[in-house]
Order: structure tokens, then sequence, then C-alpha cells
């Protein structure tokens, strides 16, 4: 029996921002257009400062694509990562996004499949695009992470610290949780960014593809050790010893992460 130090209660925060026309407006929802609407902002900074490869006017076809490539990609990547062989038995659902079930790693690879066409159809350089996407990407995770926590969703292991959180879902078990939510909102979001937006003046910068190796490795970094205190999907739990799917998936990405930046610095500065 867990000895309880504190027991913090759930935010009595309504999932539904507001309702117009008898629909519901959901803040997850509102997140995704907030991300999308920061990182075209930040992308738009970017294009001004000639780091972007575009102009400002491009920004607008730019998020465009990676909007299919975050929702497609997103939810593919929740298919077949955490739920392949619920979706092989019900096929029908695979495109019932409204249901809920998306990936970040999925709409990682939508999105940078999505910007290499876009990169490619426009004549400008793949690294540099990706470099940028990079930069503008941290504010929107900070969005949605939130908007989980809002859901009482992807809460965290128990635990017996002063900051374990009882979220209301009944298969949260009525027992204090790290809210892990706010744990990504914290790292993915903020720290991340402002790492990324001081490191786009930095010598590092100077090679293409090395910000988007930083965004990898500081990604892939933080979300395995988080994921330590985040509960494992409960129809997988964890896949390889103590590593849940999330942190086979950031393993990937550090390795991948670590190559790029190895690479890009081999590479002439311009």
């Amino acid at each position: 029996m867990m000895a309880f130090l504190a027991e913090i209660p759930f935010p009595d925060i309504d999932p539904v921002a507001f309702r117009i026309l008898g629909l519901e407006v959901r803040w997850y929802g509102l997140s995704y257009v907030a991300a999308f609407l920061l990182a075209s902002s930040l992308l738009k900074r970017l294009a001004r400062e000639k780091i972007l490869p575009l102009v400002e006017k491009d920004v607008g076809d730019l998020i465009f694509f990676a909007m299919l490539g975050t929702i497609l990609g997103g939810r593919f990547g929740y298919v077949l990562f955490y739920k392949s062989a619920y979706y092989w038995e019900h096929p029908a659902e695979v495109l019932q996004v409204w249901r809920g079930g998306l990936s970040f790693h999925g709409g990682l690879i939508g999105v940078v499949l999505a910007l290499v066409l876009f990169a490619r159809k426009r004549g400008a350089s793949v690294p540099r695009v990706l470099d940028c996407a990079a930069v503008a990407v941290p504010p929107g995770i900070f969005c949605v992470r939130l908007a989980n926590f809002v859901n009482g969703e992807l809460w965290g292991r128990p635990t017996e610290s002063s900051i374990g959180m009882v979220f209301p879902a009944p298969e949260a078990g009525g027992v204090p949780r790290h809210p892990s939510q706010l744990y990504e909102a914290a790292w993915e979001g903020l720290a991340l960014f402002f790492i990324m937006w001081w490191a786009r003046k930095q010598r590092l910068a100077n090679h293409p593809g090395a910000l988007s190796g930083l965004f990898l490795l500081g990604y892939g970094a933080g979300r395995f050790v988080i994921e330590f205190a985040r509960e494992p999907d409960r129809h997988l739990g964890t896949v390889l010893g103590p590593f849940s799917m999330g942190q086979i998936l950031c393993f990937l990405m550090i390795a991948t992460g670590g190559f790029w930046v190895a690479r890009a610095v081999r590479s002439p500065a311009h």
C-alpha cells in the first residue's frame, strides 16, 4: 500500500471549450489550430531572417502540407505502432480520426515526408526547410500536451511524491499519478523551443540538417526519460523489458538525430 504524501485533485476543466449551433468545439481541436498558427508565425519570421529558403507568402502552403502530414501520419502511426491488431480486425475504423488516436512519432514521419515533397516542388533546400520546421514545432507540442492534460488522458504512473495528481478517469484507479502531460509540455514545448530558437543563430545552424538532428536528439532524449513517469498504453504495457513503445520509438529518434547532426557538421557550412 502506497503512503501518499499528497493528493492533488485534477482541476475541473471542461474538455469542451464552447458549443456553437449544437456542435462541440474541444480544447484538443483548438490546440492543433493554435499549433499551426504559432508555427506559421515563426516560419514567417524565419523567412524574413532569410533562414527559411522561402518567401513569406509560401508559408501558408507549407503549413497546409504540414497539416496533412501531421493528421495522416499521426493516425497511421497510431494504427501501426499502438493498435495494429485491433485495426486489422476493424479496418473500417482506421480513418475515424474523430474517435481519437494520433501518434506523435507517426505525425513526425508524416510531416517530414510532406515537407520533403513540398520543398522539392518549390525547388527549396530540403534540409533547410526541415531545420526551420524543427524550430517552429515545439510551441505547438506545448499546446497539444496541455490539451491532453485538460482531457485527463495520457496520465503518468502512480507516485508517492508530493506532485501526484488524481485523474478522474476510472482507468486511472483513483490514485495519485505523475502529471506526465505537464512534464512533456514543459520539456517538449517550452525548453526545447528555447533551445531551438537559440540554436538557429549559432554556428551549428550553418550546417543544413543540423537543427533537424538537434530537434530529434532533444525530443527523443527528453521523451525517453519522461516515459518512465508516463503510464504505458494499457493494451501494450512495456514491449521490450522495462521500455514502452514510446521509448523504443524515441531511441530511434535519438539514433537518427545523432546521425543527422554528425552528417550535417561534416558538410560545408553555408
